[in-house]
């Protein structure tokens, strides 16, 4: 986090958006990352997403709940950045977390959701973070839900950009996300344009095992009924 801003305790970096450092222990985030290269094998697995025009993000992903492509959810693989197969299921342990994540979120800014105990998850988005990876600001406005979006951040340190519900432009703030991180964003922050301007290579725990690269897993709420395409 930007030390200089907010030290690494607690913090709401705007209303409705509250950082908790060190969230996860060495051995969750083991288990998330142990995960996550399971999650990134096909079929489903870790792709480039395109955006309308055909241009390819530059992160990789894989989805885990609801199959994720901009702006769309879908529970197979669009055969345009992916292979077409049904997306794999959210763990019971990822949606728990992301439960007990909301709650600790809602104790120190409560304006992060009015009912954090019944918060439901059932999509998550794995974005994979190589050395020269960014993801420009944007809005997630794909859910049919204002419920928050949870993030947890594994590997090297990265620089999150947090602005602001209405423009890309200024007001925002840069905040260091390190590996064990949680991030979650609700209430009046839920629209607020985010994005990575860059990540620190060669910064994660050395006990972590992870030689290079960033993930982010991101769980949210998308208030899709389910089964079928979408």
């Amino acid at each position: 986090m930007d030390d200089g801003l907010f030290g690494r305790s607690a913090a709401v970096v705007a209303p409705g958006a509250v950082l908790l450092p060190d969230w996860l222990n060495s051995a969750e985030q083991r288990r998330m990352l142990g995960a996550a290269r399971g999650w990134a094998a096909p079929p489903a697995g870790l792709r480039h997403p395109r955006m309308p025009d055909g241009t390819p993000l530059r992160v990789e992903s894989v989805c885990l709940g609801w199959h994720w492509s901009p702006y769309r959810y879908s529970r197979y693989a669009d055969d345009s950045d992916g292979d077409g197969a049904p997306v794999k299921p959210l763990p019971a342990w990822l949606v728990e977390m992301a439960r007990a994540a909301v709650v600790d979120a809602s104790g120190i800014d409560p304006t992060v959701s009015a009912e954090p105990a019944v918060y439901c998850p059932d999509a998550a988005i794995v974005n994979y973070y190589d050395d020269d990876a960014r993801l420009g600001l944007h809005q997630d406005r794909a859910e049919h839900t204002m419920a928050p979006v949870v993030s947890f951040s594994i590997g090297d340190v990265c620089v999150f950009r947090f602005g602001n519900p209405h423009t890309r432009t200024r007001p925002w703030r840069d905040v260091q996300l390190r590996s064990g991180d949680l991030f979650v964003f609700g209430g009046p922050s839920r629209l607020a344009y985010h994005g990575v301007p860059r990540t620190m290579p060669g910064s994660a725990p050395p006990e972590l095992g992870m030689r290079h690269g960033r993930l982010s897993v991101t769980v949210r709420e998308t208030g899709l009924a389910g089964g079928g395409r979408a």
